[in-house]
């Protein structure tokens, strides 16, 4: 009977001596990371939305965790390139994608579709999101979204609206909206908000359809005039400008969200501290303020949630993309 008891004591010492063993290397590796800068991929142009948001919140987390986080800028196919060296690339915590609403709708999008990213990412956090509005020629002979519907059923097709490109969120969100609406609008894609912005204020196109934050300068100048907000209150920056509810289509929203991904396969323990580190950024007043000043909000929030709403979204998009026959550029 002793012997018994001590060949168990002995079984069950090794035991937890082999479990603490396993635990202290991720414990040590959470604390003792990061050791190097950091790398945040962005699918987008500097100085775009997606850019502005990666520097604010990469600059809190510089503080907070003592070292560097260098923004990348990887524009191009729709922000699949960037999406695709982030999966690659070493599942270490090193290189972050800081994602758009592109990685749910791009899965449904482009076929085959190029990457899986509730198989291939892990959700990090999100960090906040900014409505998508829309907005006029200062020229155009109508200032509210009931007129727009008014001169688009006189003339089915005629108006033409600008989004950032094919299978972009503000053109997904104008899709939704025309066809709850009953109408038909003729799209025009750029490659990028800014050149759509600019063609707009030309007069070469009458609407478009962009996340607050791009529009905001041109409002400011007076050459845009922003007809609606697609947000569930109104915006902080346009206070003035009701919302697509207030508008006639309540329950109708569209916004850019935000939120950071890793490569499947990162170690739990680094997800765990990015997440807190993030959530931290989040309650600080410098990224709330910088938020708030392009019109947008943050969104605390788990890991899960995010997981949550990328699927959703997923779903979302799939049933849009098949049912309007959307096209990538």
């Amino acid at each position: 009977m002793v012997t018994f008891f001590s060949q168990t004591a002995s079984r069950l010492g090794l035991a937890c001596a082999l479990l603490v063993s396993a635990v202290l290397p991720l414990s040590a590796m959470a604390q003792s990371y990061p050791s190097k800068p950091v790398k945040i991929v962005v699918g987008y142009a500097a100085g775009g939305a997606v850019d502005i948001v990666a520097r604010t919140v990469g600059q809190s987390l510089s503080g907070s965790m003592g070292q560097p986080f260098i923004i990348e800028n990887k524009p191009g196919a729709g922000t699949n390139i960037a999406v695709k060296s982030v999966i690659a690339a070493a599942p270490d915590g090193y290189t972050l994608l800081l994602a758009a609403n592109a990685l749910a709708a791009n899965m449904a999008l482009y076929q085959p579709a190029p990457f899986d990213a509730e198989r291939d990412l892990l959700p990090v956090s999100l960090v906040g999101r900014v409505p998508v509005v829309i907005a006029a020629n200062t020229a155009v002979p109508f200032s509210s979204v009931a007129k727009l519907i008014e001169a688009a059923k006189a003339k089915p097709g005629a108006l033409a609206y600008a989004t950032p490109g094919n299978g972009s969120t503000p053109h997904m969100a104008i899709e939704l909206f025309s066809r709850a609406a009953g109408i038909s609008l003729q799209h025009i894609a750029y490659r990028g908000g800014a050149p759509a912005i600019t063609d707009v204020i030309g007069g070469q196109v009458p609407l478009v359809a962009v996340n607050a934050l791009e529009a905001l300068p041109h409002v400011k100048s007076g050459k845009l005039k922003v007809l609606a907000v697609l947000s569930l209150s109104r915006s902080s920056i346009f206070p003035d400008v009701p919302t697509i509810a207030e508008s006639g289509f309540p329950g109708f929203e569209a916004s850019v969200w935000y939120g950071f991904v890793a490569p499947a396969g990162t170690p739990k323990p680094i997800l765990v501290r990015l997440h807190a580190e993030v959530q931290k950024a989040l309650q600080t007043p410098e990224v709330r303020e910088r938020m708030a000043s392009v019109g947008g909000e943050v969104l605390p929030g788990s890991a899960e949630q995010f997981g949550a709403l990328l699927h959703s979204e997923r779903q979302r998009y799939e049933k849009l993309v098949r049912e309007a026959n959307i096209k990538p550029d």
